[in-house]
This record gives C-alpha cells, sequence and structure tokens, in this order.
C-alpha cells in the first residue's frame, strides 16, 4: 500500500490540539525498564514553550493524519567560546512521530523544518536534549543531523511527602526581591554556560515562585546582597518554577549543607502551599559538586541527560568542535521555560 505526501506545517490549537494529545499518548516517552515521569499538558501541548521569547510548533500530517510534532524556542545565552560570550540559540524538543510511521524520515524532516526557522532568525546553534540511552534519539541527531554531543546534566527527582523538614536553627533562609535576585544572578552567573540573557523575565514570570538564599544566621544585616556588602563565606540561591524546578544554585564552603537546607525548604513549600505538587526536579551540570547534596530518589532520577549541539551557520562549524572540548562550568544553567 502506497503512501501520499507528508505535510509540515505550523500548529493550529483549533485543529490540531486534541489530535496533538492522542499522539502524546501513544508515543513511547523513556525507558520501559524503569520508572518514568510523563508530562501532562492539561489541554495545552505548547504549554512546554509558551513562556519563551520565541516559540515554534510544528506539526506532520500524512493522509490527514497527523502523524508527528516537533517545538522549537529562541533566546540569546551566554556560550563559553573564546572571543564570544553570547549567542543565539534554539531548542529543539518535544519530538514524537507515531509508532506506526517512524523510520520513514518524518523525525529528521520536522528537524529541518524546525532548523529553516531557526536559520530564518539568525539562530547561531541549535540544540537539544535527550537520554544518554535513547538510541533513536541519538542515532537521528547525532549520526543522521550532524549534532554533537556537547554536555551531560543530571536530572534529579524527589517526591512530595506528608513530612516536614526541620530548617537548622543557625541557618537564615530569606527570599528575595526580584531586583535583588536579578542582580545576584548577573553578578554571579553571567558567565555560566546557557546563561538567559532574559533572566529578568523568567523572575517577573508569573510562573515563578520566587528566589530564595541560605547563609548562616547572623552573618548578614540588612538586604542580602546590597551595594558594598560583604557576601558570607558560605551560601546558596535558589528559584522555584511553578513545576518544582530548582534551576540554579550557588557555593561556598559549607554550600552543602545550604543547598540542602534549601531543597528541604522548598519541599516544605510544595507540600503546603501546592496540593497538586508530587515532585521537585532539579537539573544541574553532570560536574556540579553540589548534586551530592541534593536529595532525590535514583529510582526516579536520570543521572546522564544528554545536551547536543549543532551549528547553523556556515562561519560557526569550524568552531563547534573546540567549544564542545573546552572544559564545562561548574554550573549549567537549566531553563525552566523548557523543561
Amino acid at each position: 500500500m502506497g503512501y501520499g505526501e507528508v505535510i509540515t506545517r505550523s500548529y493550529d490549537r483549533q485543529i490540531d490540539r486534541a489530535r496533538v494529545e492522542d499522539l502524546e499518548r501513544r508515543c513511547e516517552v523513556g525507558p520501559a525498564e524503569r520508572v518514568f515521569l510523563f508530562t501532562d499538558t492539561l489541554g495545552d501541548p505548547i504549554c512546554r514553550i509558551r513562556n519563551s521569547p520565541m516559540y515554534k510548533m510544528l506539526v506532520a500530517e500524512l493522509d490527514r493524519e497527523l502523524v508527528g510534532v516537533i517545538q522549537g524556542s529562541i533566546k540569546q545565552v551566554t556560550v563559553q567560546k573564546p572571543h564570544e560570550d553570547l549567542a543565539k540559540v534554539g531548542y529543539v524538543l518535544g519530538l514524537r512521530v507515531a509508532p506506526l510511521h517512524r523510520r520513514k524520515g518524518i523525525g529528521s524532516s520536522l528537524v529541518c523544518k524546525l532548523e529553516e526557522w531557526f536559520t530564518a532568525n539568525d539562530v547561531d546553534y541549535a540544540y537539544m536534549a535527550t537520554e544518554k540511552d535513547n538510541e533513536a534519539s541519538v542515532k537521528l541527531f547525532v549520526n543522521k543531523l550532524g549534532y554533537v554531543n556537547f554536555r551531560t546534566p543530571a536530572i534529579l527527582v524527589h517526591p512530595v511527602n506528608n513530612r516536614m523538614f526541620h530548617t537548622p536553627s543557625n541557618v537564615q533562609i530569606r527570599k528575595l526581591k526580584i531586583e535583588e535576585a536579578e542582580n545576584l544572578y548577573y553578578k554571579f552567573m553571567a558567565s555560566t554556560e546557557f546563561f538567559p540573557y532574559d533572566i529578568g523575565n523568567i523572575l517577573r514570570n508569573k510562573l515563578s515562585l520566587g528566589t530564595w538564599v541560605a547563609y548562616p544566621r547572623g552573618e548578614i544585616v540588612g538586604e542580602f546582597g546590597s551595594n558594598g556588602q560583604i557576601f558570607p563565606k558560605s551560601w546558596a540561591m535558589v528559584s522555584v518554577w511553578n513545576s518544582g524546578e530548582l534551576f540554579k544554585l550557588r557555593e561556598g564552603p559549607l554550600s552543602g549543607k545550604m543547598v540542602r537546607t534549601l531543597c528541604q525548604f522548598v519541599h516544605n513549600m510544595a507540600g503546603t502551599k501546592s496540593k497538586d505538587c508530587k515532585v521537585i526536579v532539579t537539573e544541574v551540570g553532570g560536574s556540579d559538586a553540589l548534586r551530592l547534596h541534593i536529595p532525590h530518589w535514583k529510582l526516579l532520577s536520570c543521572p546522564e541527560d544528554l545536551w547536543c549541539m549543532k551549528a547553523l551557520k556556515n562561519e560557526k562549524k569550524k568552531t563547534l568542535r573546540e567549544l564542545t572540548k573546552i572544559p564545562p562550568t561548574i554550573a549549567l544553567f537549566v531553563d525552566p521555560r523548557e523543561v
């Protein structure tokens, strides 16, 4: 039996929403040999990228059947490369192809169409994230489409339960004003890989629950990080997205204790302020020593996620290999808008 031509077009909520949700349910996501967390879009298939500066969703149709989807977003971030700090990057996510229509080139066609949109918007690099053991995804992006392995962050998941953690009496936790948090991010994190230069939009987004700092009690008088103020030797900072994503941490001689305390604080907050919150998800750089202090269940977590990159401009391609060889910064910024 022959097949018609695959048609790729932009997502139309009115005619595609229910079909995309059905496709998501039919597609296998994650390895079958262990517990995996599924994303319920709650009637909004585009919710994972809706808060990004620029975004697009494409669908593929074959004989009037929706057989594939893909999403992408564009932003400006820090990229550690000689003589260049900022780059415009496009993020590829949510690639799904109906099980009965795989190995027909639909996935690669969707990626290429999304890359065309990236190129039209002057994107320097495209990047994507997948599980290290996802052979089909690795073969498609690395072996066929020319993406290069870039980083291996860790995804740590901890369930929320009725147990309340006690905050040590010698640790002070304080919620920061948005302006204070923004200043601290630019001061300490601006050189972190994939740091988004619209961090203010993230912190001011309605889905952001706030930013907190932890430090030894009594070491700070007045506002934390105010002009001319000396920072404590040990402190940690965490921002919380409404999905429970902890997306940035700070260091210090006693940083492990501060990070662990902040994670316990967020657990308590999730249990008392959000009835629907079931897990706390933290994604950190694979070489970040602070990951050892973040509470998580190994059964739910992914110790080695995989980020891959591809240069979309000719002048960038010759330097991409050099970029991937640069040792990773200790921290890796994971944008909560793309989790």
